[in-house]
């Protein structure tokens, strides 16, 4: 009876039933929930505390860099590559000095504003220079700037580069300037330098001369004949002819008495230091060769400068 009493009417259609959500309590996750939420936890996710810009990324921490720098191996490799940088730079000093002299070239360039001045007047008005002897200090020259007498590659190097200049300068005034034309003087003062250097190292080796000159030395006296060569094209430049075989001519005479009081201390030096002229053959040769020397000055300051000069 009751059975019938609960049962439909027949026709009536079956209403679905309702399912039945279980209510979560309070603690417990969301059933349907694929990952816990760890927004509101301030002890879960990652990297512990949040940072202090609030940006929810770790903050920065030594404590990484730590184990590394504490571990033996890592040291030891730091250790190993410094001292490989540190043979390496020897070795690359050592074979740079072997073919380029750079702590010799240091003492060269080692000059300052009046010794440039008093060498240049020295160059320019010789014959009232009385003591022509290099100062030595435990058995080292002193640098340039403390002896005028000393050689030096400053005044030499700074002449051949504004030497180059003026003869570009002197070429565009008369409507003759070209790169080639430029290269080409430069090249020739080059190339008559390196003659003049080598002929006079092979007159020094034929003669056996026992001096104290080097290499460096030839090519600081050498090229002390640019500075009369620029003196002479500025001047005939302004002047004209006339002026340039004046300045030039006076310059070609002062460079010979420079190079003589000069030269004579360093290939006659065993007749220097005597006090007394030594008349044998092999003296001779030295003055001969001396003498060569300082006057092929002049003729190479003449052959590079009057075709400059119209």
């Amino acid at each position: 009876m009751h059975a019938a009493g609960l049962a439909a009417p027949a026709g009536t259609p079956r209403l679905p039933s309702k399912r039945r959500v279980p209510v979560s309590q309070p603690g417990m996750a969301d059933p349907h929930q694929f990952f816990d939420d760890t927004s509101s936890a301030p002890t879960r996710g990652y990297g512990g505390q949040p940072s202090p810009g609030g940006l929810g990324y770790p903050s920065p921490s030594s404590s990484h860099e730590a184990p590394f720098l504490a571990d033996p191996m890592s040291n030891m490799a730091m250790a190993y590559g410094s001292s490989l940088a540190a043979h390496g730079k020897e070795l690359v000093d050592k074979n740079i000095d072997r073919f380029i002299p750079v702590t010799k070239l240091k003492y060269y360039f080692a000059v300052d504003t009046v010794y440039v001045g008093k060498k240049l007047g020295l160059l320019v008005f010789p014959y009232l220079h009385q003591d022509w002897e290099v100062q030595y200090q435990q058995d080292t020259p002193v640098a340039p700037r403390f002896d005028i007498n000393a050689p030096d590659l400053y005044i030499p190097a700074m002449a051949f580069i504004t030497y180059i200049l003026v003869a570009g300068l002197a070429l565009g005034t008369q409507d003759r300037f070209s790169p080639d034309l430029l290269g080409l003087q430069a090249s020739s003062a080059l190339a008559w330098l390196t003659l003049e250097v080598v002929a006079i190292l092979l007159s020094l080796y034929l003669v056996t001369v026992n001096t104290d000159l080097t290499t460096i030395d030839l090519v600081a006296f050498l090229g002390y004949k640019y500075v009369g060569m620029i003196g002479g094209v500025l001047v005939g430049l302004l002047f004209g002819k006339i002026g340039y075989y004046l300045v030039l001519g006076w310059c070609c005479v002062s460079i010979f008495v420079f190079m003589i009081r000069t030269l004579r201390l360093k290939i006659l030096a065993q007749a220097a230091a005597e006090g007394v002229p030594v008349r044998g053959a092999r003296n001779q040769l030295r003055m001969y060769l001396t003498m060569a020397v300082a006057a092929a000055q002049p003729l190479l300051m003449y052959w590079l400068t009057f075709h400059l000069v119209r």
